[in-house]
């Protein structure tokens, strides 16, 4: 029977959970997520998971925050005075801003986590940067490479 290797194409549907059990993304009611093994389109881990997987077999994967989004960072989250934002701007909780760096060209999204008198502090972290994330994943088509 076929087994998943390294350049086939694969389908798998999977829940993504953290360690106090909420979801944080599923394929469930959706397409399934399609890759292709060793391209490097996924963390490494979940690629290493489905070589020599067959098709409908399932397990669980855990990718340590390390090899997924990495820790957070300190440095990501700045506190700003209103007075640096457009002048029709009123900052809200959750909201998400496309901030150009000092310096650069490049631009960020960064979250509204904190509205206090005129400061407004913005995370630059993944949000699912620190945590360890787990997979259950379950393959559904393999073409080979």
């Amino acid at each position: 029977m076929q087994t998943a290797q390294k350049g086939d194409k694969v389908s798998i549907h999977y829940i993504g959970t953290l360690d106090n059990g909420r979801i944080f993304d599923s394929t469930e009611g959706a397409d399934p997520l399609v890759f292709t093994v060793g391209a490097h389109e996924v963390f490494p881990l979940l690629e290493d998971a489905v070589i020599g997987m067959r098709v409908g077999l399932a397990k669980n994967v855990v990718i340590p925050s390390d090899q997924a989004y990495g820790p957070r960072r300190d440095e990501n989250v700045v506190v700003f005075h209103r007075s640096k934002l457009p002048a029709d701007m009123e900052p809200t909780v959750g909201q998400k801003m496309q901030i150009r760096l000092p310096n650069s060209n490049d631009e960020v999204i960064m979250l509204v986590t904190k509205v206090e008198g005129d400061e407004v502090t913005l995370d630059g972290n993944h949000f699912l940067a620190g945590l360890d994330l787990t997979f259950a994943i379950q393959l559904d088509k393999i073409e080979p490479a």
